[in-house]
């Protein structure tokens, strides 16, 4: 039985301001956690089914500093998910890396996505197009937040997040800026390469009208029913599929 002190931990671990001053984060349910074992991301904690530990490998599980057998009742006290037959793990946070920009591979940029859903919709989505570099500006959602670990499905373990100012990574670069905008070129008439930045804006407002200064090629998703707009993490698929064509 888990102890009050470690539930009480636990717990605060869904608070980006616990996160960021414990170094750690939570991953919740069987693909996650599996992703995370099979990282080299460090573990702390693993709190699991009986069932679901029998089906690890030794090697995996020998990984973690504690292992901790628990109800599916008790993961569901400590955790986000309503149901969670598997496992929770507690992570800690990569070093931070010295940010360096690549000039050989195209890249996402990130205005003020808020929606912790949709950034890691958009983790998975750059995870399936090889995309290894994702740069956020400061105002977007946390990407320890475990809405956002969870929507990934366990892409986060695959994918460098930076948070940045953007105006300052653009005002460095001479690498071509691709920005989804209204106004820009049907993207299906675009000549497209796979080395630059793609930016892409707040899910209501857009790209801050501040970047758009930056932005050397705009590209649309021309509307031919009548949806208002596109999901940002929607929209960023489309793109880049076109990107990858």
């Amino acid at each position: 039985m888990l102890s009050k002190r470690l539930i009480k931990y636990f717990k605060s671990l869904q608070l980006k301001k616990y996160r960021h001053q414990e170094r750690k984060f939570i991953v919740e349910g069987a693909k996650g956690v599996s992703e995370v074992l099979a990282s080299d991301l460090a573990i702390d904690f693993l709190l699991t089914t009986k069932v679901y530990a029998e089906l690890l490998p030794t090697d995996q599980l020998s990984k973690v500093k504690e292992v901790i057998e628990v109800t599916e009742s008790e993961l569901k006290a400590v955790g986000t998910f309503q149901t969670n037959s598997a496992a929770l793990a507690v992570v800690s946070m990569e070093e931070k890396h010295d940010f360096l920009l690549p000039n050989d591979r195209l890249v996402l940029a990130l205005d003020d996505v808020r929606d912790p859903g949709n950034l890691g919709t958009i983790i998975r989505i750059a995870d399936w197009y090889g995309i290894d570099t994702i740069i956020c500006s400061l105002e977007s959602a946390d990407f320890y937040n475990p809405k956002v670990i969870n929507a990934s499905m366990g892409s986060f373990t695959r994918i460098k997040v930076y948070y940045k100012d953007l105006k300052e990574v653009f005002t460095a670069t001479e690498l071509p800026v691709y920005g989804a905008l209204l106004s820009g070129e049907n993207i299906y008439k675009s000549q497209l390469t796979n080395i630059g930045i793609l930016l892409m804006g707040n899910e209501s407002q857009g790209i801050n009208s501040d970047l758009e200064q930056y932005i050397s090629h705009s590209l649309h998703i021309p509307r031919r029913g009548g949806a208002e707009s596109l999901n940002v993490a929607i929209a960023t698929a489309v793109i880049l599929d076109n990107f990858f064509r």
